[in-house]
C-alpha cells in the first residue's frame, strides 16, 4: 500500500518515465513486501526555477539529475528500510542511469486506518470493538 511522488527536474522520455516508476515498484516488491499489483505513484517534473537542491550537502556530490522519491507507507522494520533504500539507488543506476548520489528518498510511515483506497471506507482498518473493520461498521 506506498504512495509513491517522485520529483525530478523537466527532460526526461515518457520511456524514461516508465522506467523510473517500474524500477522504484520492483525494489519495492523485492525488499518490502509489497504486491505487484499494489501500484500507486505520481511523477511530477519541474523547470529548473522551482527545484532546489545543495549539491554537496552531507558530503555527497548531487547533480541536476537529483531524483526526489517520498514513499508514505505503513510502519516497517528498519533492515527493510534500509534494504529498499539501497536496493532503488542500484536499480535506478542499473536501469536508468541515474548515479546513485542523485537518489534521495524520503520515508513517511502511518498506520493502516490511515489508507482509504475508495469508496469512502478505510479498507485495511481493523479495530477491536465495534468501531471499523474493513471499511464497514462491527
Amino acid at each position: 500500500m506506498p504512495f509513491v511522488r517522485m520529483d525530478l527536474l523537466k527532460g526526461r522520455s515518457n520511456e524514461e518515465l516508465r522506467r523510473i516508476s517500474r524500477t522504484v515498484h520492483k525494489a519495492m516488491t523485492e525488499t518490502i513486501d509489497v504486491p505487484e499489483d499494489d501500484y500507486f505513484q505520481v511523477i511530477t517534473q519541474h523547470d529548473e526555477e522551482e527545484f532546489f537542491f545543495d549539491p554537496g550537502y552531507m558530503n555527497i556530490e548531487r547533480t541536476k539529475d537529483l531524483i526526489y522519491i517520498h514513499i508514505t507507507m505503513k510502519e516497517r522494520p528498519v533492515e527493510k528500510k534500509l534494504a529498499l533504500y539501497q536496493r532503488i539507488a542500484e536499480c535506478l543506476q542499473k536501469n536508468a542511469g541515474i548515479r546513485q548520489e542523485d537518489v534521495m528518498i524520503i520515508a513517511a510511515e502511518n498506520v493502516k486506518e490511515n489508507w482509504s483506497f475508495g469508496n469512502g471506507t478505510a479498507q485495511l482498518a481493523s479495530v477491536e470493538k465495534g468501531v471499523m473493520k474493513n471499511g464497514n461498521e462491527k
